[in-house]
């Protein structure tokens, strides 16, 4: 099993300014002269994180970790205005631009997967390769597995609790009800249903490993982390329906790797498969013990692996 590569520290940090008031975090390292490679993190809502960095192997990649609108480091944060996908994608390539990066490979995992293929679709051109990780489509039935008839059948009692803050009227929507509620007046319910989506996604997406906390606190950053996510689910991630796999003979081309985990209850094996079918060039590989989370060995293996792999075909 490969492990993550040792904890590394960025060469290089920047706050790119990209309008209305956004301020884009980005940082560097490995190195300056390898292949170059962006990370795309998930959520949305989420951002980068320091063992993000160890996937990549130092020695033969420029890893560019990047904060999306109001996510991690970049400011406001927690923002909503001007904070689509196509605000994203012009970001992206605005930082490429910058950092005078002719292509790049993107790596990304969930909505970074998402967001990945989106930015290939409108740019082949600027991307050499693609390693997926627990592939979501943006479906409106992938959000209706997460929140409406899914997941709730291997969580009945998670899902029991969740559902209960919902009228029957709302229960037919719920994306939009707490998307609504977490953006109104009332402060403590802007937290307390925050608290309720959190205890969702972590119950889901953790799987057995979750573990309750022993008070109501919600954690720091969740309540923006949240309003983002509902931001982005309740305007079906600002594309049209069925885009990312109609798109996907435009980037037939491209090396991609495509890593799911059996386990997944969050972006569910289908989605993968159906991924690799538009993309018959690609390489799929599904762990059995593994579910939506980039961590566990198995995992870990199959991502430092595909990244390797992929250092090798792009020539360095």
């Amino acid at each position: 099993m490969k492990p993550l590569y040792p904890p590394i520290e960025p060469y290089a940090f920047h706050r790119f300014g990209v309008g209305s008031g956004h301020e884009i975090y980005v940082e560097e390292c490995g190195n300056p002269l390898g292949i170059p490679a962006v990370f795309l993190h998930g959520g949305p809502g989420s951002g980068c994180r320091s063992h993000h960095r160890s996937f990549f192997d130092p020695k033969r990649y420029r890893v560019i970790l990047v904060d999306q609108r109001g996510c991690g480091r970049s400011i406001p944060h927690g923002a909503l205005r001007n904070n689509t996908t196509r605000h994203l994608l012009r970001d992206l390539d605005s930082i490429r631009t910058r950092l005078n990066v002719p292509k790049w490979l993107l790596f990304g995992g969930s909505w970074g997967a998402a967001l990945a293929l989106l930015y290939a679709q409108a740019f082949p051109e600027r991307v050499s390769g693609l390693v997926l990780r627990g592939s979501f489509l943006a479906r409106k039935r992938d959000v209706d597995w997460f929140v409406r008839d899914g997941a709730s059948r291997f969580h009945p009692e998670a899902w029991q609790r969740f559902i209960d803050n919902f009228d029957s009227k709302e229960c037919a929507d719920p994306v939009r009800a707490i998307h609504r509620r977490v953006n109104g007046a009332d402060e403590l319910e802007q937290r307390r249903m925050a608290k309720e989506w959190w205890l969702w996604s972590t119950r889901v997406t953790l799987g057995h490993a979750f573990t309750p906390a022993d008070d109501d606190s919600l954690p720091v950053g969740a309540l923006a982390q949240c309003r983002i996510e509902l931001h982005y689910a309740a305007a079906r991630y600002f594309i049209r329906k069925g885009q990312i796999l109609e798109d996907c003979p435009k980037i037939s081309h491209l090396p991609a790797t495509i890593v799911h985990g059996q386990q997944d209850l969050v972006c569910p094996p289908e989605a993968a498969w159906l991924l690799h079918r538009a993309l018959p060039r690609s390489e799929l590989t599904i762990l059995p013990n593994s579910g939506h989370l980039a961590q566990g060995e198995e995992m870990i293996d199959a991502l430092v692996r595909s990244l390797d792999s992929m250092a090798e075909r792009l020539g360095s």
